[in-house]
């Protein structure tokens, strides 16, 4: 198994003697590029390569069995020698570990292999879990593990939208819905919703045709209003193969924020929602759309 990324102390320079010649001093680290604005999301699959992880965490590639999982461990700022310094909300995953492929079964990403998209690996294990101190929300358990429609169905706001949505999934062969969802202690409300479909084609015509609309979700949540595409979501926090559309609600919140992302990986469809009273935090919702990228990847 590769070691996970680290990043290692800089060695301490020895002390200059009065006698010496001031050391010239270290070079300073390369300034980070400003982030681009992100921009509606193309039907095309090709996406920015994040060379970044800008999440509380780093992947770990190996081998189990004859399938791969990929680790994914936190890493604190703290942890870091000159980084020390407050939290800035992230929140504290357990380790994520992908599920083994069945023996021969490629990704859902290998064009050449599985150009349908499948995820081979079973969806409910892919959903990523609550973080510490999360509870967890039991009306999403489903039964083994599987949601009804209607459940997923109950996040948007209207009785037409919910038909015309419930519609849309009959006639495109909607195969499964797994969920989760969670309280932090600080009220925010999270919920993750996966919906897999046939072919990767189906998952991203749904995607582009159905829950997104140019700079606007196509359908309206029970959690907040009127949205717009979140320019400020950071490049490296985007992961490649997978498309992604991070929306935040437009001021006035009303009593809640929430924020929205609809992501397609393969044959599935993820969507995550996040809502807190008063304002919703960007860094946890963008956190957690990563590392949920991540494991549909």
């Amino acid at each position: 198994m590769a070691p996970a990324l680290a990043l290692a102390p800089a060695s301490a320079p020895a002390p200059a003697l009065a006698s010496d010649p001031l050391p010239a001093p270290a070079p300073g680290p390369d300034p980070l590029p400003a982030p681009d604005v992100a921009q509606p999301v193309k039907k095309d699959r090709r996406l920015l390569r994040a060379t970044l992880r800008w999440v509380a965490a780093v992947a770990v590639f190996g081998v189990v069995g004859t399938g791969t999982a990929y680790g994914i461990t936190r890493l604190d700022r703290t942890d870091v020698p000159g980084l020390a310094t407050h939290s800035d909300g992230r929140w504290t995953y357990p380790v994520l570990v992908k599920p083994p492929l069945p023996s021969g079964s490629p990704g859902p990403n290998d064009d050449a292999r599985n150009p349908a998209g499948t995820h081979y690996a079973d969806l409910r294990k892919l959903v990523l879990p609550a973080p510490e101190g999360g509870t967890v929300d039991a009306s999403l358990k489903g039964t083994d593990g599987w949601l009804p429609t209607k459940g997923f169905l109950a996040e948007f706001a209207t009785a037409d939208d919910r038909e015309e949505l419930r519609q849309t999934l009959v006639d495109n062969g909607l195969r499964h819905i797994t969920a989760r969802g969670w309280t932090t202690p600080d009220g925010t409300h999270t919920r993750i919703y996966l919906l897999q479909f046939d072919t990767a084609a189906v998952a991203e015509a749904i995607l582009n045709g159905k829950f997104m609309s140019q700079a606007a979700p196509s359908y309206a949540l029970r959690d907040g209003d009127q949205y717009e595409l979140d320019g400020k979501f950071p490049d490296p926090a985007r992961i490649e193969h997978v498309l992604l559309a991070p929306y935040t609600e437009l001021k006035p919140y009303g009593a809640r924020q929430a924020r929205q992302a609809y992501l397609a990986s393969g044959d599935t469809v993820g969507v995550i929602i996040q809502s807190r009273k008063g304002s919703a935090p960007a860094v946890p919702f963008e956190q957690t759309v990563t590392l949920q990228s991540e494991l549909l990847d």
